[in-house]
């Protein structure tokens, strides 16, 4: 017998902290608003640090990734954590999910499965070559220089060919160490900002959009970056329901990052099906939508 049917996972720094700033208050609203809509349908809910040690696996029915966010600078931890976990409960979403997931090779998967993409030059670890070989590659009189494997535009650049030589070294730095990704740079970015949709058990349930401050491009509020109510299009709509549903298998819950390419098309910028932030302070009704969706799986997360 189960002594939890789901568990909350945060990051340590979010579990109980003592005087919460801002930010930190807007992931803790959030977590209640979805332990509060679990109970509401009667399952036993706890939440802890992902990092706990102390706590036993295999007493609850399933884990739910909220924000886990400090795992992108412990990565072995949260793999071997997830395999770990994995053996003795349920996790959401599932670990194929998760694992695909990880590494912006999905969109590449994408594409092949008809989803808009930017065009998108993986140069993998340890390649040769040089940073001003593999723009002229992609032919874009501005591209974007990013990890494969990040959170928070960490080491993201916006580049040309008049700044590619001072780039020649870090570049090489990174690549070194990991798979770096080109892509254009999308000027609807500045004009129109990232419009992110939340897709709950295969449906669009609201939807945000992100601008960068003023002279910057990152959307990130780790940049000054800001969020706001956003009103999507029907076509978005569909664009971000089509793009989960070809996962394999269908995430409980993703968010699907898209941008306009200067033909006008819709392409996935991002699709976060791990720890996204789902925003549901600006929708508290998604918080339910999800708690349904777990509701409905609950009795196999028991046996």
């Amino acid at each position: 017998m189960r002594t939890y049917d789901i568990t909350i996972l945060t990051a340590e720094p979010y579990l109980a902290p003592a005087s919460p700033d801002w930010y930190v208050e807007q992931i803790l609203l959030e977590d209640r608003l979805v332990r509060e809509a679990l109970e509401r349908r009667g399952l036993r809910v706890h939440r802890t640090d992902w990092t706990d040690r102390a706590f036993d696996w295999s007493a609850t029915g399933a884990v739910l990734f909220r924000a886990v966010w400090d795992y992108t600078s412990r990565y072995d931890e949260f793999l071997a954590f997830l395999h770990r976990v994995n053996a003795v409960t349920t996790l959401i979403n599932p670990l194929p999910t998760i694992l695909w997931n990880l590494d912006k090779h999905y969109l590449r998967d994408l594409e092949q499965r008809g989803i808009h993409i930017p065009p998108t030059l993986y140069i993998e670890k340890g390649s040769g070559g040089t940073l001003r070989e593999f723009y002229e590659r992609c032919g874009h009189r501005e591209a974007i220089l990013k990890p494969a494997m990040s959170a928070g535009a960490r080491h993201t650049y916006r580049l040309n060919g008049a700044v590619i030589a001072e780039y020649e070294p870090l570049f090489r730095q990174l690549v070194d160490a990991e798979t770096m990704m080109l892509q254009p740079f999308l000027p609807s970015v500045l004009t129109s900002g990232e419009v992110t949709l939340v897709v709950i058990g295969g449906r669009y349930t609201h939807a945000i959009r992100k601008t960068a401050k003023a002279g910057d491009f990152r959307v990130q509020d780790d940049f000054g970056g800001t969020v706001h109510r956003y009103v999507p299009t029907q076509d978005e709509i569909a664009f971000a329901e089509r793009t989960v549903s070809v996962c394999s298998p269908v995430p409980y819950y993703a968010r699907v990052d898209m941008l306009r390419d200067e033909e006008g098309r819709l392409v996935v910028s991002e699709l976060e099906a791990v720890e996204p932030e789902l925003w549901f302070r600006f929708h508290p009704e998604a918080a339910e939508r999800l708690a349904e969706v777990i509701a409905e799986a609950a009795p196999a997360f028991r046996s």
